[in-house]
């Protein structure tokens, strides 16, 4: 589809003309091009090279106002105001909409004391700021209406650098193209002392692209574009459209198996699970997306956690993944703090911290506004809870994720895969009845792990010494002699005796009833008792789940589109009648099972069965959809009507009202086909 070509709204600065800052003009400008890029649907790119908002200064009267000096003779003892004289006032025909002014008599002469310099040109100081909150606020909006994307080519300054930020979505040029609030020169002004020497220092990629305010980064500016062409491939041409599909042929197929599977207790790079990679012999081993379609971003910043861009059978996907290898988070040091020194924190695998749960909830939402399927490769033990993280909000951060989930309206597959485990408040955020319409959790089978603790943590909890002694007295055949003797014996020689063979042989056995502990706790939560108890939709073998979940997929979407239909039948009046997604789903089921003579086990597993029956039964469908409309719209007219005092009256004369403008509306030849129409409905 990239390949064909693709409408899209571009805003740039030119650089050339007064340094690309932003005037009142320009603000509007962005402004109307945004809205027409929302009101279309349509992709918004922002090239980013500005200078920030203007900053003017009223050239006519800086040619003329002269200096009240507190002693003409020695200016250098200071001043008391500025003011034009009576003739350059009347001169230049100087009025209150230019400058305000207060008559005043200096050295005998009558002057006017400038009060407020207004100026005659545009674009002088405060009003560009008011601009610049507009296209922050028209960026806010596009961002969650629309695709939004920013290419940083040049310096970004102030409003520059928010909407940056508000647009999301960024490719920072490596060279040249800071994003700043203030410039290194006037930082070193205010300090009194030159301590920054570059604006690189202050926002270029090596701490934009490290606190994530840079999704990607860029050697020059032909590669920033191709990125951006890049990353347009993945999304619909409009909000709302068709996903762009790829076609693999050559390239991958559908129902391979995956050759890449994790080992036990071993770190590996996670990125693998999705991209394969080859083995020491150089054997190719394939991963869960199509070969060479994983696209990372934000990966200079939170490490713990790897998100980006895949396709799955060439359908584009948002994809999260856990790192589970220790990682290192370096905090710069600022040179305008002599005490300040670089700080690297090792942050361990398979663990949310403050950075990495907010990167997680914000992939999340770009997933959402670019109209993507979304899967998580969920290996997480938990959020760090220690002083330090909790002070830096990582409950806040964490809490991000579920809003983000609440929010998103494609389908989301949580997948455990082999060997990972979902423990504790990580299985909160991710659980399915977050957003139950749209999310859905699997696991593999055999090696994937999910509950509140972790075996060790649980077995230390739950089935402390006094629990293993008494499972050992119950197993154990010479533990079960020794205390049957015990319990027979009177001899207190023998007596003492027995009782330290007991206490021999339970210190012997200590350590393996320890081990068995763990292993019983461990049965607890394996993916049989998760699907038993249901939490998860159902086990996945690894090797098979590119072909499980590309037909899921498929299947999902193809549902999803229809359900939109179905929910939009009932958008009529005042929306009594509009279903929820839950309910718009389980009406497709009722059709299926009605129309097919399959039972519901069908629907909810067999997505092969289903997608056949839904491109099979698409005008049967179709024409389901329209009776529902049909519907809705009659029954809000009949509730409108029929309701009873003046909430009846009135309703009745707007439908009155109504039909009558339709009907004037119409061509003569289609106003009387409706008006009989009408007659022969209310048997007139």
């Amino acid at each position: 589809l990239i390949n064909q070509g693709r409408q899209v709204v571009l805003i740039a600065n030119d650089i050339t003309h007064k340094a690309g800052s932003f005037g009142t003009r320009e603000d509007v400008v962005f402004k109307l091009a945004s809205e027409y890029a929302r009101l279309n649907k349509i992709p918004r790119l922002y090239v980013a090279a500005n200078s920030g908002a203007r900053i003017g200064l009223s050239e006519s009267i800086k040619k003329s106002f002269k200096v009240a000096f507190k002693n003409p003779e020695s200016p250098e003892n200071g001043f008391d105001y500025l003011y034009v004289t009576k003739e350059d006032y009347k001169k230049q025909s100087l009025n209150d909409a230019q400058i305000i002014v207060q008559p005043t008599l200096y050295e005998g002469e009558e002057v006017y004391r400038i009060n407020d310099i207004i100026g005659i040109e545009p674009d002088l100081g405060v009003e560009n700021l008011k601009g610049s909150g507009l296209i922050a606020g028209e960026t806010s909006k596009a961002y969650n209406e629309i695709f939004t994307m920013t290419i940083v080519l040049g310096r970004t300054v102030g409003i520059g650098a928010y909407l940056v930020r508000l647009g999301q979505r960024t490719i920072q040029k490596v060279n040249a193209s800071p994003i700043i609030l203030t410039g290194y020169q006037a930082l070193n002004k205010l300090m009194g002392v030159d301590v920054y020497s570059t604006n690189d220092q202050l926002g270029g990629p090596g701490i934009m692209y490290s606190n994530g305010v840079s999704h990607l980064t860029a050697p020059d500016h032909l590669s920033a574009l191709k990125a951006a062409m890049e990353w347009l491939s993945f999304v619909p041409s409009c909000r709302g459209g068709l996903l762009p599909i790829a076609n693999i042929n050559g390239i991958d197929s559908i129902d391979r198996q995956i050759g890449f599977t994790p080992s036990e207790g071993l770190p590996y790079d996670p990125r693998y699970l999705l991209t394969g990679k080859e083995d020491d012999d150089g054997n190719w081993l394939s991963g869960f997306f199509d070969k060479g379609s994983f696209v990372e971003s934000l990966s200079g910043w939170a490490k713990t956690v790897v998100v980006g861009r895949a396709r799955l059978g060439g359908i584009p996907m948002g994809v999260i993944a856990t790192e589970n290898r220790m990682s290192e988070a370096v905090k710069p040091a600022d040179p305008a703090d002599i005490q300040a020194a670089e700080t690297i924190k090792q942050e361990a695998g398979c663990v949310w911290f403050p950075n990495s749960a907010y990167k997680t909830a914000q992939a999340i939402n770009d997933f959402r506004t670019e109209d993507l399927p979304l899967i998580i490769f969920a290996n997480w033990r938990g959020f760090s809870g220690g002083q330090r993280d909790m002070f830096d909000e990582v409950l806040k951060y964490g809490s991000l994720i579920v809003d983000a989930f609440v929010a998103f309206e494609q389908p989301v597959f949580v997948f455990i895969p082999p060997y990972a485990e979902v423990r504790g408040g990580a299985w909160v955020v991710l659980d399915s009845s977050i957003n139950s319409n749209v999310m859905e959790m699997y696991a593999t089978t055999g090696t994937a792990r999910g509950g509140v603790l972790e075996a060790n943590g649980a077995a230390a909890v739950k089935y402390r010494e006094k629990d293993l002694l008494k499972t050992m007295r119950r197993i154990d055949q010479k533990l079960i002699t020794f205390y049957d003797e015990l319990d027979v014996l009177v001899d207190d020689q023998k007596r003492q005796q027995i009782e330290r063979e007991i206490c021999k042989r339970e210190s012997l056995l200590l350590p393996v009833y320890a081990q068995i502990a763990v292993q019983f706790c461990d049965l607890h939560d394996t993916p049989g008792r998760m699907k038993a108890v249901g939490v998860i939709e159902k086990e996945i073998e690894w090797k098979d789940a590119r072909s499980f979940f590309f037909w899921r997929l498929r299947r999902k979407l193809a549902e999803f589109d229809l359900r939109r239909k179905i929910i939009e039948a009932g958008n009529v009046g005042r929306r009594t009648n509009m279903l929820t997604p839950s309910d718009a789903s389980k009406y497709i089921m009722e059709q299926f099972v009605q129309s097919s003579g399959f039972p519901k086990e069908v629907w909810h597993y067999d997505d092969k069965t289903m997608l056949m029956w839904m491109e099979g039964e698409n005008e049967f469908l179709e024409r389901k959809v329209v009776e529902l409309t049909r519907a809705n719209i009659a029954e809000e007219v009949f509730q409108v009507i029929v309701s009873g005092g003046n909430t009846g009256k009135i309703g009745t004369d707007g439908i009155v009202e109504g039909i009558s403008r339709a009907v004037s509306s119409l061509p003569k030849k289609a106003q009387k086909e409706l008006i009989e129409r009408m007659k022969y409905a209310l048997d007139l």
